[in-house]
């Protein structure tokens, strides 16, 4: 289990769509009611060259239990930090021991890069 390496408590954000009752639809991000704990990693320079080469968003790796909650399209927040991450895509490795999810850091204004 990876469970000492988590260092991190991130809460998940996942968008929800309504309908406007104009015959479109609003979408919000609701806070889920479970936080998960998480190691961020930058990505290995062999992500980092695919990434270039592909015009990916990736910029951050992060590990997760593999039992929690998370999926494409979510966003990780670090309310002690006030880093967001969207999350791109999540994998699992053959071992099921953790999952592994591949993010984009979105940097709020006037923010120094982190």
């Amino acid at each position: 289990m990876i469970g000492h390496w988590l260092n991190r408590e991130l809460e998940v954000w996942r968008p929800q769509s309504v309908p406007d009752g104009h015959g479109g639809e609003t979408t919000t991000d609701i806070r889920q009611p479970d936080p998960v704990r998480a190691k961020v990693d930058q990505p290995t320079p062999a992500e980092r060259l695919v990434a270039a080469q592909t015009t990916s968003r990736h910029s951050h790796n992060v590990y997760l239990l593999p039992t929690a909650d998370v999926r494409r399209g979510d966003e990780l927040r670090d309310s002690g930090t006030g880093q967001r991450w969207r999350v791109l895509s999540v994998a699992e490795p053959s071992s099921s021991r953790y999952r592994k999810a591949e993010t984009e850091l979105t940097q709020g204004e006037g923010e120094t890069s982190g």
